[in-house]
């Protein structure tokens, strides 16, 4: 099977489009403050945007829709016709398809915990004059976590996507010498056979 060009150009823009979405989500973090309701003595939080859950949500896809074509294509390792034993192309394609996933499966991870965190809301919280407590948001540092790991699993799924089509095999094996051998076996005999009949 011979690289695509086409199918790497879709796994890297889908990439990195997550990428940048992460990054995103990461400076686009809900941020909180505590104000006093103005009917009674109780506090609660108000929260600028979402946009980060939105962010981290589009990210979570594209990564997922650029896994399920690289495995598609290769045929999660397993299922297709068959890899070339023993050769170094097959090793590194076993080694990058499990950092891909390896990768894939933590940015994910991240990305989705990032965004529900960041869609929970502290809403009604206490009173006045029993403590200061913060509204709950997302710890800084969880997207960027999901970019960089997002980063990685394109690394990883290029290189698995190349090194596997340089040691797949399309069904077909090579027999070396296979036919030298069985014409070299039967040339002695018709030539016996020969022999004989003058005889």
């Amino acid at each position: 099977m011979a690289v695509s060009i086409s199918i790497s150009v879709i796994i890297t823009s889908l990439h990195l489009v997550a990428f940048v979405l992460a990054i995103g989500a990461e400076s686009r973090r809900s941020t909180a403050k505590v104000v006093p309701d103005q009917y009674d003595e109780s506090t609660y939080c108000v929260y600028d945007t979402d946009a980060s859950t939105v962010y981290g949500l589009a990210a979570f896809g594209l990564l997922l829709i650029s896994q399920m074509i690289v495995n598609g294509v290769t045929r999660c390792l397993c299922f297709g016709k068959g890899l070339v034993t023993g050769s170094c192309s097959t090793t590194c394609a076993i080694i990058f398809f499990i950092v891909s996933w390896l990768s894939f499966l933590g940015a994910e991870a991240c990305l989705l915990a990032g965004s529900a965190r960041n869609a929970y809301h502290t809403k009604y919280r206490g009173f006045f004059r029993q403590g200061d407590l913060s509204c709950a948001t997302l710890r800084r540092g969880v997207f960027a976590a999901g970019a960089a790991l997002t980063l990685l699993s394109l690394i990883g799924s290029i290189l698995y996507y190349w090194a596997h089509s340089r040691a797949d095999t399309g069904g077909w094996e090579k027999h070396q010498n296979e036919g030298v051998g069985m014409t070299s076996a039967s040339y002695p005999q018709q030539q016996q056979t020969g022999e004989f009949e003058k005889a």
